[in-house]
Parts: C-alpha cells; sequence; structure tokens
C-alpha cells in the first residue's frame, strides 16, 4: 500500500514541477512576445511560489504596462513582505506611488525610510544606492546625512557621499570628501589611488577637478603639518600627472619635516629619470647626494646622477662641449671615491663611451677601457661587454682589424649567447666594410637566426643590402664606396660620408641604393640630435620609396623618435598607427603594436 502511495506521490510532484515549468516558459514566451496581456496570468500563478528577482521585475513590467495600479501596488508589497531587509522594494514602491501620480504617499515612503534608518552602515548605504539608482540624488544626500547622525562617527560614509556629490556634480565637494577619508583612516590612500583616476583624468592638460584636487590636499598640509599622509597622496598625484618638479618640490618638504633620510626624494628621482625629465631626476639625485656619505642612499643617488647625465646626453642629444666636459669630470670625481673592483664597470663603461663619441676622446676612451681590465675580475660577460666597448671605439679611431680580433675574442668566448652574436654581426661588418662582401654575407646568415632579434633584423637589413645591389656594375663600384662610407659614418666623420653617399648617386642617378643613402643620413642626423632633419630623410623614404624594404623601418624611426627624443606622444602614436596599417607583415609591427598601446 505504502509504495502505491510513494507512486502517487511522485506522480502528482512531477506534474506540479511540469506545471510551474510550463507557466513559467508560457509566462516569457507571451512576455518576449510583448503581449502582457497573456503573460500576467501566468506570472501571477508562478510568482506565488517563485517571487525571484527575474519574475518579479518582468510582472512589474506587465502590471505598468497595463495600468493596473493596484495590482502593481499590491505586488511591491508581496515582494517588500517576501524580503523585507530588500531597501531597493522599499524605494521602488515609493517610486510606483509617484509614477501613479500619488507624490504625498511617495514622500512618505522615501522619508520613513529615511527617519527609520539604523546604526547599520550596510543598510544605510544600501538605501543610498537604491536611491542613486533612481536618479534621486538629493533623498541620496539626506541618505547619508542621517546614516552620519545614527552612526555617531563609528563608520566612515566619505566614499558614498563623493558618489552622490560627483552624480550631482558638486566637484569640490566630491573630492573634499574623498580626501576627507583619510582623516578617518590613512591606510585608505591605496584606495583613493584606485578610485581617484576615475574622477580625474590625469592626461587631460587644464583639469579643473586636479585643480581643485591640489588647492585641497595644499589646504590640508599647511592645516596639518604633521600629518605626512596629505603629502604623500599630492606627491603622487603630480607624478600621475607628469609634474615631476612640483612632485619633487612637495617630496623634499616632506623629507625635511619626517625622515631626512631622501628616501621619497630618491624615489622621485627614479620617476622623472624613466620618464626620462632628467632635469628633476639630476636635481633629485644632488639632494640626496647634499645630505652626505652617511645616507643609506648616497652611492645609489652617485651612480644615478651619473647615469642621469648619460641618458640626458645618449638621448637628447641636445649638450654643449662644456657640458660633455663637466660630465667627464664628474664620472673621473666619482670613480675615484669608488672601490676598484667589477662593481664601477657599468659606469666607466659609461664614461668611455661619452668620452669616444661626445667628448672627441677615443684615445683617453682606450685608456678608461684599458685600466678597467685590470680591476679585479668580475664576471666574464662584464669584461666582455669592455672588450666589446673598447672594439668599437677601435674602429672610431680607424684600427679595423685590432678592433676584429677583439670581436673575435668575444665571439669565441660567447658563441651562442647574444653577446658573441653581437660579437659576431660588428665583426661581419669589418669585412663589408673592406669589401669583401662575400665573407661578410656568410657571417652575415648564420646571424638571421640569432636569438637577439634586434642583431637578427640588423644581419637581415646588411644581408639584403649586399644581396640586392652586389653585381649591378662588374667591378663592384658602388657597392665598395657606399660600404666606405658607412665606415665614415662609423667613425663619425659625417661630411666626409655625405660626399661619398652623393657620389654614388651622381655617378649612378638610378642605383637602387637610393633609399639606403638616405637611410643612412637619417641616422647621422639622429646621432648628431637634429631630429627634424632625420625626419624629412625619413619621410622622403617612405613617400619615395614606400614599396622598398626600408619603409617600415622609417616609419618606425620617426615614431620612435617622437617618442624618445622630442616627447610628442600624439605625433608618435600616428606613425606606429601608419606602420601597422600600411606595413602589417613588416618586423617592427609588434614592437610598434606594444609602444602604440602604451601611449595611448
Amino acid at each position: 500500500m505504502s509504495k502505491i502511495f510513494l507512486h502517487i506521490a511522485i506522480i502528482f510532484f512531477t506534474s506540479f514541477v511540469y506545471a510551474q515549468s510550463t507557466d513559467e516558459q508560457l509566462a516569457n514566451y507571451y512576455f518576449n512576445e510583448g503581449d502582457c496581456e497573456k503573460a500576467v496570468p501566468y506570472f501571477e500563478k508562478v510568482f506565488d511560489t517563485n517571487p525571484s528577482e527575474f519574475i518579479f521585475t518582468r510582472y512589474l513590467s506587465c502590471l505598468r504596462e497595463l495600468n493596473q495600479d493596484k495590482e502593481t501596488i499590491r505586488l511591491i508589497e508581496t515582494q517588500i513582505a517576501n524580503h523585507p531587509y530588500n531597501t531597493e522594494y522599499k524605494v521602488a514602491l515609493g517610486s510606483e506611488y509617484e509614477l501613479q501620480g500619488n507624490q504625498k504617499k511617495a514622500d512618505k515612503t522615501y522619508l520613513d525610510l529615511i527617519e527609520n534608518l539604523t546604526p547599520n552602515p550596510r543598510g544605510i548605504i544600501d538605501l543610498q544606492k537604491a536611491f542613486s539608482k533612481l536618479g534621486k540624488h538629493e533623498l541620496a544626500l539626506q541618505t547619508l546625512e542621517k546614516g552620519n547622525q545614527v552612526l555617531n562617527g563609528n563608520y566612515p560614509l566619505n566614499i558614498q557621499f563623493a558618489e552622490v556629490y560627483g552624480a550631482m556634480n558638486e566637484d569640490e565637494k566630491m573630492i573634499k570628501e574623498y580626501i576627507n577619508l583619510l582623516d578617518y583612516n590613512p591606510g585608505m590612500i591605496s584606495s583613493l589611488k584606485i578610485l581617484i583616476p576615475r574622477m580625474i583624468d590625469f592626461e587631460e592638460e587644464d583639469n579643473s577637478r586636479f585643480k581643485m584636487f591640489q588647492n585641497e590636499l595644499i589646504r590640508k598640509i599647511q592645516n596639518n603639518p604633521n600629518e605626512a599622509i596629505y603629502s604623500e597622496l599630492l606627491i603622487w598625484a603630480l607624478v600621475q600627472k607628469g609634474n615631476f618638479p612640483a612632485a619633487l618640490i612637495q617630496s623634499k618638504a616632506l623629507d625635511k619635516r619626517t625622515t631626512n633620510d631622501g628616501r621619497e626624494v630618491y624615489k622621485i628621482g627614479n620617476q622623472a629619470s624613466m620618464n626620462k625629465d632628467y632635469s628633476t631626476a639630476r636635481s633629485a639625485f644632488k639632494y640626496i647626494i647634499d645630505l652626505g656619505r652617511e645616507n643609506p642612499y648616497y652611492y645609489s643617488a652617485e651612480q644615478l646622477l651619473l647615469n642621469t647625465r648619460y641618458k640626458e646626453i645618449t638621448t637628447l642629444r641636445n649638450y654643449s662641449s662644456a657640458q660633455v666636459e663637466e660630465t667627464i669630470k664628474e664620472y673621473l670625481s666619482a670613480l675615484a671615491r669608488m672601490p676598484k673592483n667589477g662593481k664601477a664597470l657599468p659606469i666607466i663603461r659609461e664614461l668611455a663611451y661619452i668620452q669616444a663619441y661626445y667628448g672627441n676622446q677615443p684615445d683617453s676612451a682606450i685608456i678608461t677601457l684599458e685600466n678597467a681590465l685590470k680591476l679585479p675580475k668580475y664576471n666574464d660577460v662584464e669584461e666582455a661587454k669592455i672588450k666589446l666597448l673598447m672594439a668599437d671605439v677601435m674602429v672610431l679611431r680607424n684600427n679595423v682589424w685590432d678592433a676584429s680580433l677583439l670581436y673575435m675574442q668575444v665571439e669565441k668566448q660567447f658563441k651562442y649567447e647574444p653577446i658573441g652574436q653581437e660579437a659576431k654581426f660588428k665583426n661581419a661588418r669589418i669585412f663589408y666594410y673592406d669589401g669583401d662582401f662575400i665573407f661578410a654575407q656568410s657571417q652575415l646568415d648564420v646571424l638571421k637566426e640569432a636569438t637577439t632579434r634586434l642583431i637578427a633584423n640588423d644581419a637581415m637589413n646588411l644581408s639584403i643590402l649586399i644581396t640586392d645591389n652586389l653585381g649591378i656594375d662588374s667591378n663592384f663600384v658602388s657597392m665598395g664606396q657606399f660600404a666606405k662610407a658607412d665606415l665614415l659614418l662609423e667613425q663619425h666623420k659625417y661630411e666626409e660620408a655625405f660626399q661619398l653617399y652623393e657620389s654614388i648617386t651622381d655617378i649612378f642617378p638610378d642605383h637602387k641604393l637610393k633609399d639606403d643613402i638616405l637611410m643612412r643620413k637619417a641616422e647621422a642626423h639622429q646621432f648628431k640630435g637634429e631630429w627634424e632633419t632625420a625626419i624629412g630623410l625619413l619621410q622622403e623614404i617612405v613617400e619615395k620609396h614606400g614599396e622598398d624594404i626600408l619603409a617600415d623601418d622609417a616609419l618606425y624611426q620617426i615614431a620612435q623618435i617622437y617618442e624618445n627624443h622630442l616627447f610628442d606622444n600624439k605625433k608618435a602614436g600616428e606613425y606606429y598607427f601608419q606602420l601597422m596599417r600600411d606595413y602589417p607583415g613588416s618586423l617592427f609591427v609588434t614592437e610598434a603594436r606594444k609602444a602604440y598601446r602604451k601611449i595611448n
């Protein structure tokens, strides 16, 4: 007998579930068809057993469409009974009274909710958000004000106040609320650093919100000179804005008021240097050095000051002979104080590079590097870097075969490593300069598979240059002249190189080397910091030789000049985009895409 009852129960339950499922399907079907009149009876059946948010919202929408005012109110009241702690339904009831033209009842509903608030932060915030969702910002504000009273300062509502003021376009009040959050808990600075960029566009040049933010923080600093947190936030904001000089002023002031160990100033110096504001970086590192050798950041600051000088000369390339001389003296002075060991090698390399390529002192550079090799051995790679630079300087001095021997030493020692491949490429160029194109190309063909992308690209470009132009004239005149001019260019004998390049186009006016000559001239002007002249030559390659192999390289170089030397990201972005659009198969596309994303 019990088995019969069990079967009956299962059949009954299955039928019930099936019926419910069918009713819900029909309700949703008619709703999606826009036929609320047919949907309502089914929603009514389903809602009794499944008062979910989804069913409630659709049922409510249909009742409103059919102007069933009493049923709509009843439905919301039922949902409130089902979910007594959900504030949103209670606000929805007031909103429904409002929609039906009963403003008095709506106001009473809203005000009762506000007046009956309890000291429960979650409930206060939920009510504020429910009002904000409906665009009732004044009621949201009243909720927060009442919430402050009942909480009696035991929970901060500053973020919620800020959100409401922001929605009401009360920017100054919004900013004050965000900053006042630090009064309650200085640890909230991390959260503010996430929230603030959502309300302030640091990229916008003339941003009124940023000015309000800055002024309010300055006022806080003046009123609370012993509270470092406001200065920290202001320094952070100035860095986001890219105003490193102002950030340095604030970090110095903060340092003097607090630890006086230069820590914050050191950070600003690093950030300024990374963002190519070398003048500010130098000021920051000098400040730390002036604190004395006992300072924990002294030796790091000294090295970074020199490195900043190095970057300033080699990146901006806007310098006088006096500035180069002063920089060399600073390097020599610092090295005289430093321990004579391998840790000094990076600074020694920078000094030798400046001496050789910017100070017109290749002989002094060789002596500097020879002395470096006499220091206690640090590691094989650092020693190889010294030898590689020494060989480069030998090429500059026209001691090309002595340079070749050094390149071969490094290549043999590090055959399968990037530094060895770099040495092999540079040695292949020695043979190219000498006119031994066949041997040079055999070396370059091996390097096309180099692990370092830059070396592989350089090897491929030089190999293609030789392949495309070798044998066009039976005595290799043009190619030989071009290689000699390349050597002169490497030795910074620019005028002689240019004359030799031009002699090729005079003798062979239709020669395929025309775009290569333009590229070489552009590279020379880049080294001299003559950026606009270089850009003009590169643009000529794109416009007149757009179908040739160097056009994409020219576009990439123009973009790089604007980004890294002229600091015009907008123009750089235009050329990166042109490269990606017009030369999608270019080897430079991957790097161009990364750079484009970074600056846009």
